[in-house]
């Protein structure tokens, strides 16, 4: 009877709308949740089939929801370096800190858009929900080992040790000195020039290398040479290296190393200008320039000048921070201002978004109608950057969400007026006997 079916169908209008009314609720109630992904409910028409076309039954409507996961919020700065969002179409990967307690090697992977990490008592990166952040550590130098990428079998927990001290050994100095010409000349007193230059040893000691350059003294005419010896505190005031430098008298390039000849110790490179040194302190690069190059060792005038005199490490420091680049790396700050690589957040791309299985917390998992996942370098193909000092704000548009609910309302109360009616004819039927 096509009556019943006009009240089944106002029924179903009400179910429908309830479910809309639902999501739209959650919506509006997450409308400041950070990573908050709406759900949109949809609406089906149900069509029943009829024979001979003489009367119409109605099939009603059936209501169907999806978590829009692919909607991204806009982003807003905050004053924690490892509050962390996704510019792109990427997810954090994390994982659960029951399963890091229980300590078994197997982290299922869950995904987010944004979160707040900060240390716990262990060090590991948590969120206020409990997700740990996951990543590929870094090797003692910095490099990121290969990882393989469709799988987590790579991926740790990571872990921030505080009150860390680290060193930054001295592995490269270059020299920038330049030395008397008229130290090269017949006649001339032959006073060496000493120059001493502080480095960091592997253990994080302060050293030094103590430098002189003694001038070879001709009967007739200028040598243009000059004997480089260096010691070593390290090694106890130990000679590391002896090197002849000879400098060019030419009009085009006078002035600049013609040439080096090595007594002791580690080899010049012509091609980089660098002397490979062996010290106690661990092996380090002197850069004293190429030959012809004015920027590096000269013999000019009458004057000795270290006029640029460059290097790197520093003390030993403790940490007081980490933060993460757009490339999702992680850097540990220490307050002698060395950073060290720690670890690469990389960045999770699946084929559908929308199909991923919504979980508490702004997380979510891998399902069959996801598709399967691919670990990203940030910056690298759909996945975007990662962003420190940033969250990522609710997908939800306040407005457009109001503006449903009163659609909602009215649809709701349209249908209620279709049972009504049908409620009054079939009061006016049964009244049909009377």
């Amino acid at each position: 009877m096509t009556i019943s079916s006009s009240l089944a169908a106002g029924v179903s209008g009400l179910n429908a709308n309830a479910t809309r009314l639902a999501a739209i609720s959650d919506n509006i109630a997450n409308s400041s949740t950070y990573g908050y992904k709406r759900v949109q409910a949809d609406f089906n028409s149900m069509v029943i089939q009829t024979r001979g076309g003489t009367s119409y039954s109605a099939g009603g409507v059936r209501a169907s929801s999806q978590r829009l996961i692919d909607e991204r919020g806009p982003l807003i700065s905050t004053s924690n370096p490892t509050d962390i969002a996704v510019s792109g179409g990427g997810m954090l990967p994390v994982t659960t800190l029951v399963d890091v307690n229980n300590d078994n090697g197997e982290y299922p992977l869950m995904l987010m858009t944004t979160a707040s990490f900060r240390p716990n008592d262990e060090g590991l990166l948590v969120s206020e929900a409990g997700h740990v952040l996951m990543g590929w550590p870094a090797e003692v130098d910095g490099t990121i080992p290969s990882f393989p990428r469709d799988t987590v079998a790579g991926l740790e927990p990571v872990r921030v040790n505080g009150n860390q001290f680290a060193g930054d050994p001295t592995t490269a100095i270059s020299l920038g000195v330049n030395l008397p010409a008229t130290e090269t000349v017949a006649g001339a007193a032959g006073n060496a020039q000493d120059l001493s230059i502080e480095y960091f040893g592997n253990l994080g000691t302060s050293e030094t290398l103590d430098i002189s350059f003694t001038p070879t003294v001709p009967a007739s005419g200028a040598s243009n040479e000059w004997t480089m010896t260096i010691r070593d505190s390290a090694s106890g005031g130990a000679t590391v290296g002896e090197y002849v430098l000879t400098f060019s008298g030419n009009r085009g390039d006078g002035g600049t190393l013609q040439s080096v000849s090595v007594i002791s110790g580690g080899a010049y490179d012509p091609a980089s200008g660098e002397i490979a040194l062996n010290l106690a302190g661990g092996p380090l690069s002197l850069d004293i320039g190429v030959l012809g190059d004015p920027a590096g060792m000269t013999q000019l005038s009458d004057s000795f000048a270290p006029v640029s005199i460059s290097k790197n490490g520093s003390p030993v420091g403790n940490l007081v921070s980490v933060e993460v680049d757009p490339n999702g790396y992680l850097h540990a700050i220490y307050d002698t201002g060395f950073t060290r690589k720690i670890y690469q957040i990389p960045l999770v791309a699946v084929p559908n978004p929308n199909g991923l299985v919504a979980l508490p917390n702004q997380a979510y998992r891998i399902s069959p109608e996801s598709g399967p996942f691919f670990l990203w370098d940030a910056g690298d193909g759909p996945t975007g950057e990662v962003i420190g000092f940033a969250r990522e704000e609710s997908a939800t548009d306040v407005a457009a969400e109001l503006t449903q609910l009163i659609q909602t309302q009215r649809a709701y109360s349209s249908n209620a007026k279709v049972i009504q009616t049908v409620d009054e004819m079939l009061q006016e039927t049964t009244n049909i006997k009377r």
